[in-house]
């Protein structure tokens, strides 16, 4: 047994011969064909991902090199009023723009989720704000909300009430940005839900008839249950679309296209997305913008990992 052991100590371990693991044929066509997306992200989101985490801890003007200044800029956030004004803004938009749109897409897909006559004219009409630039739905919102001229003032007249600033008043601003928004997106948010609709089965609407359901009991015991996965979708989609609006509150408040006067009155309009380009490209401090990037990076990861986890509470997936 003690002679077993000791030539067991003596023997020379064998050497671990690594073997080179080749790519199939396959295998490198696979990466070829997947190499187009792989430098894209490598590109265009790695790297900038990393330069704008160097940036945020750096004073950079995109004229002189980046010069390494820790957590100056984050401090400088900390103590910037505009800074939590337009957070506070942005959760304002948020907060009345994702329970509008979820609950008046709903209805809407419900509605022209019927046999109805004329179905695919009245689907095509609510999809067109959708693809229609914010440029040309300016001009809709300016007919509607003009205080000289537009149909929301004339209405109020005749209701013998007294005309609104819409866009420059600091209390109305923000609501007539939703409801443009809302009008503008919801044709989308529709077609998400319509999906949702056409996937619950036919005999579970008849075996709840046959229960002496009716329509509101179908309605909440049947097909909210059932497209609660597609609610879910809707309301992380609308989350993230609302935390980065810039587009619309820049073409709609803008003066003229002078991004330095879009966010008014008194930055009363004023969200994350056009604080940051402003700072960035209005005045060159792409370090702060990088800092405030990173800082909406984190409320949206945030918020998405809160609405992950909740989702298990009221989101019912077929096993």
């Amino acid at each position: 047994m003690l002679g077993n052991t000791r030539l067991q100590k003596n023997t020379p371990k064998p050497k671990m011969v690594k073997r080179k693991r080749k790519l199939s044929h396959e295998g490198k066509w696979g990466l070829l064909m997947v190499s187009p997306y792989l430098i894209h992200f490598i590109v265009f989101i790695a790297f900038t991902l990393l330069a704008s985490l160097y940036f945020s801890f750096s004073r950079y003007d995109m004229l002189n090199a980046p010069q390494w200044i820790g957590l100056e800029n984050y401090n400088k956030l900390i103590n910037d009023p505009v800074f939590w004004k337009s957070l506070w803004n942005t959760v304002y938009f948020t907060v009345l723009f994702v329970p509008a749109q979820t609950i008046l897409a709903l209805i809407l897909a419900v509605a022209l989720n019927q046999s109805l006559k004329g179905l695919k004219f009245y689907r095509i009409a609510h999809f067109i704000p959708v693809i229609s630039s914010w440029t040309v739905v300016l001009y809709v919102a300016d007919a509607i909300f003009n205080p000289r001229f537009g149909l929301a003032n004339d209405l109020l007249v005749k209701l013998g009430s007294e005309p609104k600033q819409w866009l420059n008043d600091e209390a109305l601003v923000i609501p007539v940005l939703v409801a443009v928004a809302v009008w503008k997106g919801i044709g989308y948010m529709m077609v998400i839900f319509l999906a949702g609709l056409q996937n619950v089965p036919e005999d579970l609407y008849e075996a709840a008839e046959v229960e002496g359901a009716g329509v509101l009991k179908k309605f909440r015991h049947v097909t909210i249950p059932l497209i609660s996965g597609t609610t879910f979708l809707v309301l992380v989609l609308s989350t993230i679309t609302t935390f980065q609006a810039f587009e619309q509150i820049y073409v709609m408040t803008g003066n003229s296209g002078d991004i330095t006067a879009a966010g008014g009155p008194n930055n009363a309009s004023m969200v994350l997305m056009l604080y940051l380009f402003q700072q960035g490209f209005a005045f060159l401090k792409m370090g702060y913008a990088s800092a405030i990037a990173w800082v909406l990076f984190l409320i949206l990861f945030v918020i998405t990992l809160i609405q992950v986890k909740m989702q298990k509470k009221w989101v019912h997936y077929e096993k």
